[in-house]
């Protein structure tokens, strides 16, 4: 299986590795779409999607701080959400589940990326449909993590990596900032971005780039 899905990406260029990889696994295992995010920190940032859905969860999730690929990301173990319609997986994420059922998202598979305790991000994965991985599926989606992570090995030595750091980089500063003007530790300060993105439909990462612009100052409240 692996040697079948390095075939479908060999002359790709290092930097397409990870979209071309995300592609794959819609055409191998019975899920709608894919994407894979990077993770410093606790803050994941969104490298490429197969479709605008699933960068909007991915999004979803990044301003959350919350549900199945942030929960990935921070313990390192393949999270698998088969019914975000109602349920266990309904009630460990409510808000999370039913901004998900919005977009018509039934079902949410998170693998991490990267080796032994060290996470470096998730290949996420969704459907419309509820339910589970079969474990041939499921040993397919972990193959596919394992070649995406060995991709990011050299998508480091990309711009596009350069990128997504500057991005991680914006949050990191709002963050520190929001701490200063408000007068609370670096946690606090990452949920009220988080809060304010949320409740203004905005992502975190845009919110993050008005706050460091000093186009937008959170209040005490």
């Amino acid at each position: 299986m692996a040697d079948a899905i390095v075939e479908r990406v060999r002359h790709s260029r290092p930097g397409e590795i990870p979209r071309r990889l995300c592609d794959v696994a819609v055409e191998l295992l019975p899920v709608t779409g894919a994407s894979v995010s990077l993770r410093s920190d606790g803050v994941p940032v969104r490298l490429t999607e197969t479709d605008a859905r699933a960068a909007q969860l991915a999004e979803i999730q990044a301003t959350l701080g919350d549900g199945p690929c942030q929960c990935a990301g921070s313990s390192g173990v393949a999270v698998l959400a088969s019914d975000l319609t109602s349920g266990r997986d309904a009630r460990r994420w409510p808000v999370f589940a039913q901004e998900a059922r919005e977009l018509g998202v039934c079902a949410v598979y998170a693998l991490p990326l990267g080796s032994g305790r060290i996470c470096v991000g998730t290949l996420d994965l969704y459907r419309d449909t509820v339910g589970e991985l079969t474990p041939g599926e499921l040993g397919t989606a972990v193959c596919v993590a394992r070649i995406v992570t060995v991709s990011l090995t050299d998508l480091s030595r990309t711009a596009r990596l350069g990128g997504l750091v500057a991005d991680h980089d914006e949050i990191h500063q709002a963050t520190g900032m929001i701490m200063v003007q408000l007068g609370v530790d670096a946690d606090e300060a990452l949920v009220r971005l988080r809060a304010h993105a949320y409740s203004h439909g905005r992502t975190v990462l845009a919110v993050a780039r008005e706050v460091v612009g000093r186009r937008r100052r959170l209040d005490r409240g």
